[in-house]
């Protein structure tokens, strides 16, 4: 029989409740036994709804409980880091929503608080088990791309409500730390490298002074991509690999419905458009995958699928890139 984690939630945010919870609860290895938020009252209501038996007033008191084995932190951005080092202290191990830390030196903080402690500390990057980012990075090392010269993402959506924890800047909101992450990410998975140096053109709102419209290019040693992020634009999303060979797209790259086959394309590129060929992949949900995967490193049955080692890479490149941005020049990403 499958052990069972209890897993408690910091926080009653929208992503945990409408996309994460519900996904968590169809792991085969996990029990959703607490929620933790700052209402005491919409927390329980919130509780009762996703059938959660256990609610808190306080993200202190689900902490201070022994029968949370796990946890799951979807604050807001600015937040990430005190309450990921407050759970290790009560001893619980944290799946932490992205981007887990703002700056590298957040992250060599929780690096070191996890290795002082020993408990496992990932952060939510829930593409990195999706089958369809599993088959890009299979069809990138088959070599059937050739040699893989250019990558492009976009991603964007539409959100001005300036009561959005994505629009406060001292929250730690925008466009590149929202979703520009997934662009990044997403090239150093398939590619197995970290970017050199970087180029960023951002446009803040002068509402917010978040940046809501960023162009950047990674040049990475094999390769350069691009990518765009917006916050204010129609919703879009795609990831396209060039190779000297074939061109591979990902259609829905970031947020893959999980009720629908999935689709990637791999194209030579004839002009009469019959070198396509379309691969779909079954249906699944990749926060449950994510849940599955992150209980069994906690459970000593594999490892953390994105460790913190990936937080500090990528706080790097966020530097790196708002560095530019104000710049406007190439700034390199700084290293060890």
């Amino acid at each position: 029989m499958t052990k069972r984690l209890r897993w408690g939630v910091l926080s009653t945010a929208q992503i945990g409740i409408n996309t994460v919870i519900p996904a968590m609860k169809k792991a085969s290895n996990v029990e959703l036994y607490a929620l933790a938020g700052r209402d005491e009252k919409k927390t329980r209501a919130a509780a009762d709804k996703l059938d959660i038996p256990v609610s808190f007033g306080s993200y202190e008191a689900l902490l201070q409980d022994p029968l949370v084995e796990a946890v799951y932190i979807p604050l807001p951005n600015h937040l990430h880091v005190p309450w990921i080092l407050k759970s290790l202290e009560a001893g619980k191990p944290v799946l932490c929503e992205k981007p887990l830390a703002l700056t590298a030196e957040e992250a060599k903080t929780l690096m070191a608080a996890r290795d002082r402690t020993g408990l496992p500390v990932g952060e939510a990057f829930m593409v990195k088990l999706h089958p369809q980012w599993v088959r890009a990075e299979e069809v990138a090392k088959s070599g059937v791309l050739g040699e893989i010269r250019a990558i492009h993402g976009v991603f964007s959506y539409y959100n001005d409500n300036p009561a959005n924890i994505r629009n406060r800047q001292e929250y730690g909101g925008g466009g590149i730390y929202d979703i520009g992450c997934y662009p990044v990410m997403t090239s150093r998975m398939v590619l197995g490298e970290e970017p050199r140096r970087v180029l960023a053109l951002t446009e803040n709102d002068t509402r917010f002074g978040v940046d809501r419209l960023a162009s950047a290019i990674l040049d990475f040693p094999s390769c350069q991509a691009s990518f765009i992020s917006a916050t204010q634009m129609v919703p879009c999303q795609r990831m396209q690999f060039f190779g000297t060979l074939q061109r591979l797209e990902i259609e829905r790259p970031f947020n893959p419905l999980p009720d629908r086959e999935s689709r990637i394309r791999i194209d030579t590129g004839a002009s009469d458009g019959t070198g396509v060929i379309e691969e779909l992949l079954e249906p699944c949900n990749q926060y449950t995958l994510q849940a599955e995967a992150f209980t069994r490193a906690v459970l000593g049955q594999g490892d953390v699928p994105v460790p913190l080692e990936n937080s500090l890479a990528m706080a790097r490149i966020y530097e790196a890139l708002f560095r530019s941005a104000e710049s406007g020049a190439w700034v390199e990403v700084d290293k060890d």
